[in-house]
């Protein structure tokens, strides 16, 4: 008995080891409202233009007021080496690394963007960050879809604060 505890411990402590060095795996499961539903289809739908267009559509992409851009919905594109491509809401970032930033909690959100795009092709990650126009972080949700722009392995996502 005493055997058998010990092996359940050890593997207890194994998964929770893993999942404090994977931060993909230790994330909230996946929303399931219907702005997510809603995200997942946007981002789906930019990745299908961008794969036949490639960074042509981007000027269309970045228009205010659109299913693109609106409100606190945007999309944005990065490379797999954390290069901004496109960020509609904060157009600063382009053309600029994220690699290394941190989220309010010290989260590499950016690298996580890019596991899940290498690993599972698509899924959400959670982070803390700025409403458009404001400076506080807030909860976030993104949508992560791997595409490739104009040949060159990338991803586009879009998300949702859910309060």
């Amino acid at each position: 008995m005493k055997r058998l505890l010990s092996v359940a411990l050890m593997v207890l402590v194994s998964l929770v080891g893993m999942a404090m060095v994977n931060p993909v795996i230790a994330q909230q499961s996946a929303p399931t409202s219907e702005k997510a539903k809603q995200i997942e289809a946007l981002v789906n739908k930019a990745a299908a233009l961008i794969e036949s267009k490639g960074k042509a559509i981007f000027p269309e992409f970045r228009k205010k007021d659109t299913e693109w851009f609106s409100g606190d919905t945007y999309l944005f594109v990065y490379d797999l080496k954390s290069n901004v491509l496109l960020n509609a809401a904060f157009p600063a970032r382009e053309g600029t690394n994220t690699t290394g930033q941190k989220d309010a909690n010290g989260k590499l959100f950016h690298h996580d963007f890019i596991q899940v795009a290498e690993s599972k092709e698509s899924g959400w990650v959670d982070y803390m960050f700025p409403k458009p126009g404001q400076t506080q972080p807030s909860q976030k949700w993104a949508y992560v879809k791997a595409v490739k722009v104009d040949g060159v392995p990338s991803l586009v996502a879009s998300g949702f604060y859910p309060e």
